[in-house]
């Protein structure tokens, strides 16, 4: 299924106890969905199950945010970021996720665990800037650079702030 979604300045806030909790295999598809991710994202769990997770992908989250999400997990280690996906419906909602690899009882990778929540407070003062000027430098550049060019703006931006992006996303 190609997601041919047309974006609508609509938001939905998630409450404080929203867990949308999804799995996927290696490649990405999903093999689970939690009642409340299937109930925010407005597709059926039928509709969800075996498609690429980014069928919820927001056009306003940059690519190099995504590229940094699999060049953590596949270095073993967790990814936190904040989100901006879309429902069947074309409204938003910005979520605090964290990826997790899963692997079977002999070590090998099964998949992916994501946990997403609510936000915290005035996150979006600081992300949607910050992801709104990644997105104008992925369009400065052809598309197989893209994601790699703003995750340097990203790298440029924490150096400036005398960070890294794990301890800046956890602190917002």
């Amino acid at each position: 299924m190609k997601n041919r979604v047309t974006p609508i300045n609509a938001e939905i806030r998630l409450r404080d106890d929203h867990l949308l909790i999804s799995k996927t295999d290696p490649k990405g598809r999903l093999t689970y969905c939690n009642r409340e991710f299937i109930h925010i994202s407005g597709y059926s769990e039928m509709e969800l199950l075996g498609q690429q997770h980014n069928i919820v992908r927001h056009p306003d989250m940059p690519r190099g945010v995504f590229r940094l999400l699999w060049n953590t997990l596949s270095s073993g280690n967790e990814f936190f970021g904040y989100i901006k996906n879309m429902t069947k419906d074309g409204r938003f909602y910005w979520v605090m996720a964290t990826v997790t690899p899963s692997y079977t009882s002999l070590g090998q990778l099964a998949g992916y665990a994501s946990v997403r929540r609510k936000p915290r407070d005035g996150f979006a003062q600081t992300i949607e800037p910050l992801y709104a000027e990644m997105l104008e430098v992925e369009r400065n550049h052809g598309a197989a650079d893209a994601p790699d060019a703003s995750i340097r703006l990203l790298e440029q931006r924490m150096a400036e702030m005398n960070t890294e992006y794990e301890p800046f996303i956890l602190t917002i």
